[in-house]
């Protein structure tokens, strides 16, 4: 079973940056209801997506240098990176199919 995966200020470039798949970082806090209430559906898309891309958690909370690289000013904030670069941006809780919808661009399908 494929999960998200935890990065932070210190893994981030390891993990997301160099990469050799697109990774979806979803930037979250604890207490961001709609960032709870995507948890489980990134959960899904970690595991249909198995193997094409990764997807990772980074709270906000916790670390704030790669936060503030990125300008994230609200959660949830899911930054799609591809070969170390952002793709594309997604603000604010949204349904798992438009979700879907950023993933299978990114992997051109």
């Amino acid at each position: 079973m494929n999960k998200p995966i935890t990065v932070d200020d210190s893994n981030f470039d390891k993990i997301v940056l160099k990469a050799e798949t697109p990774v979806v970082v979803d930037f979250w806090a604890p207490w961001c209801r709609p960032c709870l209430m995507a948890a489980p559906v990134l959960e899904e898309l970690a595991e249909e997506y198995s193997g094409r891309i990764t997807v990772a958690k980074f709270n906000v909370d916790q670390d704030r240098k790669v936060a503030a690289k990125y300008s994230i000013m609200a959660i949830p904030n899911l930054i799609i990176f591809k070969n170390g670069k952002p793709f594309s941006q997604i603000v604010g809780y949204k349904p798992k199919a438009e979700l879907k919808r950023y993933l299978d661009a990114v992997l051109g399908e």
